[in-house]
């Protein structure tokens, strides 16, 4: 069994009178989509000329490394507050390839942390993809694979876009179950676009209804940039995902960026309306307050100040790396997410 190297102590009340010191495991899951992430390789089969040197975006060396170095200082400090290694497992969004998450994570801030990366090829039409990362030291790695999401035009041609990436693993003994997605995009239309959603939600929660069938006590998490909010239709109707844990039964998907997005915080910014498509959903059992093992403390949106730009039409904004074509030396168009679970420490 894996054992947590560090404790966090919380005071958890039992009562609103009565309070009662306990120790604690806790570990950081998060999920961060970074905008873009390509290397400097023009691949013909791919649509990235335009992230070249000689392409449109001069997307030269220097943006390259400048854009490592911050995505690693936002990596680095996710999730601190509660354990200097911050992130046990890191789920990530437009990423081109293998290659530009082992620059990312031997990059000096990262490197210590010793993270491993999950990562397959997936057919999308912008040559992006998901994949995830992981200190083995919380977390055991058991399988792997790419779940294809097929969904088709009126004429039966296949719409290619991003698989799921579905990660089995034990983190300190407990069955792990993560699901890594990027729906497919609002570009067309909200409402004409809607379906391509619905179809991702359908295929997570096929997924995770399969997993606690075959396994009741396996945790499921479903995480990724899902292009729709809290509200949307996917998430609400087809992945049935619950805002409320007292609504919570056994099988049932809890959502806890439901309140974040309705006091209006959200991850992306657009016409000036935030949006929250950058989201982590739990099973019940990770959920509920009196679950068996790792159970959910708190889900938060790493929204530091650096993070946001601070001048012209787009303050207040998520700092990106292009705004307009024009190199602006950013982070992501995307504040990362994560959430803290905790599992309580019995004996020595």
């Amino acid at each position: 069994m894996l054992r947590l190297s560090l404790f966090f102590l919380i005071l958890f009340a039992t009562t609103r009178i009565h309070a009662q010191e306990k120790q604690f495991k806790v570990a950081c899951i998060g999920f961060y989509n970074v905008e873009n992430y390509f290397d400097l390789i023009d691949h013909p089969e791919k649509r990235d000329e335009d992230f070249t040197p000689s392409g449109e975006l001069l997307y030269t060396r220097e943006v390259f490394v400048e854009k490592t170095a911050n995505l690693a200082r936002v990596i680095s400090e996710i999730g601190t507050e509660y354990s200097p290694d911050g992130v046990a497992i890191l789920g990530l969004s437009e990423i081109e390839n293998r290659s530009v998450v082992d620059t990312l994570i031997a990059h000096p801030l990262l490197r210590n942390r010793n993270y491993q990366v999950v990562h397959y090829e997936s057919p999308d039409f912008r040559g992006i993809d998901v994949g995830l990362i992981y200190q083995p030291k919380y977390f055991e790695l058991i399988s792997s694979r790419a779940v294809p999401l097929m969904i088709y035009r009126d004429d039966s041609s296949r719409i290619y876009t991003r698989d799921v990436l579905l990660v089995t693993g034990r983190l300190d003994g407990d069955l792990l179950h993560i699901m890594v997605n990027h729906w497919p995009s609002r570009r067309g239309g909200e409402k004409a676009t809607q379906p391509l959603r619905n179809a991702g939600a359908a295929l997570c929660r096929q997924l995770a209804d399969s997993l606690r069938a075959a396994d009741p006590d396996s945790r499921v998490i479903i995480m990724g940039d899902l292009n729709d909010d809290p509200v949307s239709p996917s998430v609400k109707n087809v992945l049935r995902a619950k805002p409320k844990v007292n609504q919570l039964r056994t099988g049932d998907l809890y959502n806890p960026y439901y309140d974040y997005f309705k006091k209006g915080i959200g991850t992306g910014a657009y016409r000036d309306a935030w949006s929250l498509f950058d989201q982590i959903i739990l099973s019940d059992n990770l959920a509920a307050p009196d679950a068996a093992g790792y159970r959910l403390f708190q889900a938060k949106i790493f929204n530091e100040m650096y993070l946001t730009q601070r001048t012209g039409q787009f303050r207040g904004y998520p700092f990106r790396t292009y705004s307009f074509g024009t190199y602006i030396g950013g982070y992501s168009d995307h504040f990362p997410v994560y959430v803290s679970l905790v599992k309580e420490v019995t004996g020595n």
